[in-house]
This record gives structure tokens, sequence and C-alpha cells, in this order.
């Protein structure tokens, strides 16, 4: 068996994948056919490998290596998850090295060129609201990351298959039951996994940028009727600065670019449980309907 190999554009960044595992490359075909680059000379900004590890293990719990530039970050992981470690791989790389962008952790959509942002941590249902709104026309810009580039204070695409984690899975087949998922990792760090797949039009835009217009924070609550609630703007600038993964790093120039951001974004609270309600009243902010004023 030989090691093939598949060059793929996400946004700004040209990634190489390598493996010798031809599950996991059709998989990342399935994910990224709208991506694939075919130019016969590229430059690239990450070339990772996905290894099988040798040794006795390999017939008994076989495991599989993330690979960057020849250097192995990570410990081992069961060869069934090599596609979510992958993802998980790629984002790592990209949080250690993409420095000129100032990196929210948020799920970013985009109405035309109108973007909204999603902040939050772990559970409060930015991920599966980043992918319902998708599934309902909004353009994805990225799951993971708010790339924000300082200067201008726009958004870049980097649409990627999104991970949808434990019950966010059923929310969405039930939400669309054509929904694009790929397989179900039922055994990783982070629980069940399962992804979907980026849209074709957010793909063939992934390189128009996109202006900050709503800034929100989301929170999942069970039977909780969609509410959206104008919230401060320093309340606001202290929140995105708190889920920003290098914003000590960029010092004066990350506060400088929140604060323009902040100014000139609606900044919300937004509590939701039914996802048709939460997405119809997302839309309704996007179109200007019964939108709240954003405090001051």
């Amino acid at each position: 068996m030989t090691e093939q190999s598949l060059i793929l554009d996400t946004g700004p960044f040209r990634v190489t994948v390598r493996s010798f595992d031809r599950t996991f490359l059709d998989t990342v075909r399935f994910f990224y056919h709208d991506g694939i680059c075919t130019d016969p000379d590229p430059l690239v900004d990450f070339d990772i490998r996905l290894v099988r590890r040798q040794g006795a293990r390999r017939w008994v719990r076989p495991q599989v290596q993330f690979e960057i530039d020849g250097v192995r970050p990570f410990e081992p992981q069961p060869l069934e998850n090599a596609y979510p470690v992958y993802e998980w791989g790629l984002n790592w790389c990209i949080a250690t090295s993409a420095h000129r962008y100032l990196m929210l952790h948020a799920g970013t959509v985009a109405f035309g060129d109108d973007a909204m942002i999603l902040s939050g941590l772990p559970g409060s249902g930015k991920s599966t609201l980043s992918a319902a709104l998708q599934l309902r026309g909004a353009r994805l810009l990225c799951d993971e990351f708010g790339l924000l580039v300082p200067e201008s204070g726009r958004l870049l695409p980097m649409p990627r298959p999104i991970p949808l984690k434990n019950t966010s899975i059923e929310a969405i087949a039930a939400f669309d039951g054509s929904a694009p998922l790929g397989p179900t990792y039922p055994k990783t760090r982070k629980g069940r996994v399962r992804h979907l797949r980026p849209s074709a039009a957010s793909v063939a835009l992934g390189e128009r940028a996109a202006t900050p217009r709503w800034l929100l924070f989301p929170r999942y609550r069970a039977g909780q009727t969609a509410d959206l609630q104008a919230l401060d703007r320093d309340t606001a600038l202290h929140r995105l600065a708190l889920n920003c993964f290098n914003y000590k790093l960029l010092g004066g120039d990350a506060f400088r670019a929140l604060c323009d951001l902040v100014d000139q974004a609606g900044c919300y609270e937004f509590v939701f449980s039914d996802l048709n309600q939460a997405v119809a009243c997302l839309h309704g902010l996007a179109q200007g309907e019964g939108s709240h004023e954003p405090a001051e």
C-alpha cells in the first residue's frame, strides 16, 4: 500500500494531508470535495501526516499518530478516530501559529457580507447554532475560529466541517433530515462526534471576507423560548476577550480590534432551546425585524 495525499484549500490556509489509510482519505474527500486543490506545484501552510503506529499493538488496538512537519505533538489515538484527530490537529496548528489574526473562539456565519459571531464556552450551543444557520442558508465562515484581521476589522472565512458533539448530533439530524453528516465517532476524547459538511456555497466564497454586524453570546437552556437581549458593550468586550485564543499575545492590537468590533456590532445575549425557533429569531435579527438596540 502506498501513501496518498490530498491538498486542501481551507480559507486562508492550504493544507497537505497524507496517509496510507484509504478510509480516512475517503472521509476527507467527502467533507472537502469542494475545496480540493489541483494546483500541480502548490505552496502549503501545513504538511500533515496521519501515521499508523507500528509494533505489536497495531494488531490488537491499532492507533494513529498525528504528525506535522515531522513533529508528533500529541499522544497516539485509536485508529478509528483518525478523522477527528486530523480536524483537532489542524485546529492546533492554526491556534499555535496564525497570530497575524486575532483568533476568536466562536462560530461565525454571514448573511451576504455581514457576519454574525456566536461566542461561547463549550456546551453553549454555538456549533449547533452555526450548523442550523448554515442549513437554513447562511454562509458558514467557520465554527471553531473567528479569524479577525486586526488592521481591517473583517472576518476571514475558513469553511470546514462542523464537529457536532453528543446530543447536538440528534438535534441537527432532527432539524434537517437531509443534512450532509459524516460518520459517527462514538468514543473520542470529547464523547460522540459527528461532522457536518460545509455547504458548497460557503466553500465557493472561501476568500470573501465579512464585516462583523452582530455579536451574540448564546446559551442553550432546555425548555427556554428563544430570547434575545441587548448587552452593554463593556460586558461584551470583556466576554469576547476571555474567548480569544491569542488576546494576550497580540496585546494592544487585540484590545483595539475588539473595541472597534463591539462599537460597530450589535451585542446580545441569546438563550434558546428549540432550533427552529432560534434560527427564525436570528434570521429576523439579520433582517432587522424586531431587533434590540444594543446597550451603551
